[in-house]
């Protein structure tokens, strides 16, 4: 068995992002190719330590206190040296400054690979001060690993590093999604029998939702929003203000319901309108279901999964009149839908597959290992 041990600010159940979606993929599937994961992690309601997670073991610090979305605790450093002596591989996800910290403090010596999971950009103040730090950081670590070529080529920070950094995709389990209950089925479809275009994320400044509203309006067709977040107040302030009443925030749901949602839906929209959004997975969950894709295009991995006029319309970011347009002239050709959908579950199955995933980072533990 190789024993990898994963880092990350925050993880299940705590928070049940793109990035922990990941590492649980990677965790999982690893398992089957011979891989012993532990994921180190703080915790704001602190419970249970140590704790199991399907076939991983999640080791989780006290978060004291948290800063510019960081977490920090007293206890980390000496836990996570402890945890580290017993791992064949550290792997290290990004975003997150107290972990380069923790690993010159801890002293690692150890194979050490970064999924280099989205630029800082929202805090730009503290990133001059991060600089130092992040760069030292990247510069001692083995391998960086990107999640698309798209995004190697936009980020200036990865290409400082490009002699050290491969794309490996993000990848998604089929059998994990394809498991719908028909009563939850006909429950959605009951609602929404005509289709929907659907939003599934967290309710982040990033994530383009006050566009989506405003290009909703005097529209007809049913907009279904799952998820919540800090800006879930002025979302549903701003809809009720531009009298759009045919968006439907669910909140968050059950894999099932989503599921459900993913299954019966027109169209999986995505209107993310910065460079937080390095990826998308959501998209992804889109193109698992033969769904047409509609993406911004922002210079990341969105338009790496989402083609323009091959997997679905791309539009340019904060331009609420292109998405109504592009969602207009998907509503209104179910053929041209159909085309999209196919195009876009064919693209998936070649490259995004969990499989495909684990398979590229297995073979990158094991040539660090080698060497």
């Amino acid at each position: 068995m190789i024993k990898v041990l994963h880092c990350y600010k925050t993880y299940y159940p705590d928070t049940f992002g793109g990035i922990e979606q990941v590492i649980y993929q990677l965790a999982e599937g690893g398992f089957k190719s011979g891989i012993e994961s532990v994921v180190f992690t703080h915790s704001p309601q602190f419970e249970n330590k140590i704790n199991s997670l399907d076939n991983h073991q999640i080791h989780r610090v006290k978060t004291q206190c948290e800063f510019a979305s960081t977490p920090f605790s007293y206890s980390a450093i000496k836990e996570f040296r402890e945890l580290a002596q017993h791992a064949d591989i550290i792997h290290y996800h990004f975003p997150y400054p107290f972990m380069d910290f923790m690993h010159f403090a801890a002293g690692i010596k150890k194979p050490s690979v970064v999924s280099y999971h989205s630029d800082i950009v929202k805090q730009k103040v503290l990133l001059k001060l991060y600089t130092p730090l992040m760069n030292r950081f990247l510069s001692s670590v083995d391998r960086i690993v990107a999640a698309s070529p798209n995004y190697v080529e936009s980020s200036p920070v990865l290409q400082q590093f490009k002699d050290k950094v491969e794309v490996i995709p993000y990848g998604l389990d089929k059998q994990f999604y394809q498991n719908n209950d028909p009563a939850v089925l006909q429950k959605w479809q009951a609602r929404f029998p005509d289709g929907f275009f659907l939003f599934i994320g967290t309710f982040r400044y990033y994530k383009g939702l006050h566009i989506l509203i405003e290009a909703a309006k005097n529209s007809r067709y049913p907009i279904v929003v799952v998820g919540a977040g800090p800006i879930e107040a002025e979302l549903k302030a701003q809809a009720q203000q531009l009298g759009v009443n045919n968006i439907h925030f669910l909140g968050a749901l059950e894999d099932s319901e989503k599921s459900a949602l993913l299954q019966l839906c027109t169209c999986l929209v995505f209107p993310s309108h910065l460079r937080s959004e390095a990826f998308g997975i959501s998209l992804l969950e889109g193109a698992l279901y033969s769904k047409p894709l509609i993406s911004s295009e922002i210079g990341t991995g969105t338009t790496f999964i989402n083609i323009d006029r091959v997997t679905g319309l791309v539009v340019p970011p904060s331009d609420s009149a292109a998405l109504r347009k592009a969602m207009d002239e998907i509503w209104h050709n179910s053929e041209l839908a159909m085309t999209y959908g196919a195009a876009a579950l064919a693209r998936f199955e070649s490259l995004f597959t969990a499989d495909r995933m684990i398979q590229s980072y297995t073979k990158l533990y094991k040539s660090l290992l080698s060497v």
